[in-house]
């Protein structure tokens, strides 16, 4: 069965989702449609809008087969980690032909320069990316001026620097690395984004992006929320949504957490906050100080960003912190070659069939209840199971309902199972 693989948030799927799920097949002419989706948290640093099942159960009625969970560790890091994680998923299924990726480019050719220069990291580059991460500037923004200056001095010209601008871009090039990182087989596809770009915070009609629906819902009464996306997303998306909200398991905003934030850190010690994934020397003392002084999520983010420290950095920080995530355990996680396992979160009929290849050609456990391999020997599985369960136990506590707020929920809910 042919098969395309495709990556994703779902934070909340709209039609810009719909409209790439659907070329992608169309493309590909793929009969199967895999999805890795990020689970509670996001690449932003961010809680999801609503949990992973219930995105699970949008992709699942607009298109496609079988969604596999990329575990938090990795749904949550920089774009080369979030890549990695969910192209080491899809190739260890050894069933799927092919990744398709949304990019601002539309076209391989120069993506696959840019990834071949950062999967190598020529000397020359990496002298380049120290000397300008030495005078200041963020990650991003020296690694754009190292690409700039770099192909400046070996070809005589920039082509590839302004790729670096735009992200869907930066994680269609991260996706390329990872294939090159991991000798895969699957064959890459890019199909050119359309709509506005992702941090666009007004809706803009059928395509707008997840950004400007989150807003929506969180500055307007959802009866009025509801019949403004009407145009953006599917209809069975805002159903899924609706059933959640309705339950009190949503919506979802980071200043759902910003209580337990805030006391976590003044409790921490400066050497327990330099433990955490992302940091830097000296950052460590600037979260100490802004946790002394905010009364809020948004001061405590305004308080710590700069120049150097962007907002999606210090997000991702500040819920390592809520979900226990340290710098050791991913490195950890890290040393044992990324997900140690194949957790699913829903599946069609179609989905059905694949999984039974999946078990005949994986060397990852297949993970439908995750009770079953809460014990597992297999290296790092029921240690990343067990922060997994851990971070969604975190998660709930967010909701309105109490009863939904009990732990021990990715011991205990259903995959879910849809046919159209």
């Amino acid at each position: 069965m042919k098969t395309i693989g495709i990556v994703a948030e779902y934070n909340p799927f709209h039609n810009g989702h719909l409209y790439q799920l659907q070329a992608s097949r169309r493309q590909s002419g793929a009969e199967c449609a895999v999805v890795v989706m990020s689970g509670n948290y996001t690449q932003r640093g961010e809680p999801a809008i609503v949990c992973k099942w219930a995105r699970a159960e949008m992709a699942l009625h607009s298109g496609a087969d079988l969604v596999i969970e990329l575990p938090a560790a990795y749904a949550m890091s920089s774009a080369e980690y979030f890549a990695y994680g969910a192209v080491r998923l899809l190739d260890s299924l050894g069933a799927v032909d092919m990744i398709c990726f949304g990019s601002e480019a539309g076209s391989l050719e120069n993506l696959s320069s840019a990834a071949a220069i950062l999967e190598q990291e020529p000397e020359s580059y990496k002298a380049l990316l120290k000397e300008y991460l030495s005078k200041g500037l963020s990650f991003p923004a020296a690694r754009q001026k190292a690409i700039s200056s770099y192909c400046q001095r070996t070809y005589g010209r920039d082509d590839l620097s302004c790729l670096l601008k735009s992200p869907n871009n930066i994680l269609a090039i991260e996706y390329l690395k990872a294939l090159r990182r991991l000798n895969s087989n699957i064959i890459p596809m890019t199909i050119e984004r359309v709509g506005n770009d992702y941090n666009t915070t007004e809706l803009t009609g059928k395509m707008s992006s997840a950004t400007s629906i989150r807003k929506t819902i969180r500055e307007n009464a959802w009866s009025d929320a509801r019949r403004l996306l009407g145009d953006s997303m599917p209809y069975s998306s805002i159903a899924v949504m609706e059933r959640q909200f309705e339950a009190g398991r949503g919506p979802i905003f980071p200043e759902n957490y910003e209580m337990p934030l805030i006391s976590a850190l003044r409790r921490m010690s400066i050497e327990q906050i330099r433990q955490l994934p992302y940091m830097e020397q000296g950052l460590e003392n600037r979260i100490k100080l802004a946790a002394e002084k905010a009364g809020s999520y948004a001061e405590l983010l305004d308080m710590i960003g700069t120049r150097r420290y962007t907002g999606t950095r210090i997000q991702r920080i500040l819920f390592s912190i809520l979900i226990g995530l340290t710098k050791e355990t991913f490195d950890y996680f890290n040393s044992i070659g990324g997900p140690a396992y194949i957790r699913i979160l829903g599946f069609n009929s179609t989905g059905r069939r694949l999984l039974a290849s999946i078990r005949e050609n994986t060397a990852l456990p297949l993970i439908t209840k995750t009770a079953d391999h809460k014990n597992s020997e297999l290296p790092g599985v029921a240690h990343m199971l067990a922060f997994e369960a851990a971070t969604t136990d975190q998660y709930v506590l967010g909701f309105r309902d109490l009863y939904s707020r009990r732990s021990g929920m990715d011991y205990i809910h259903n995959v879910i199972f849809h046919d159209p």
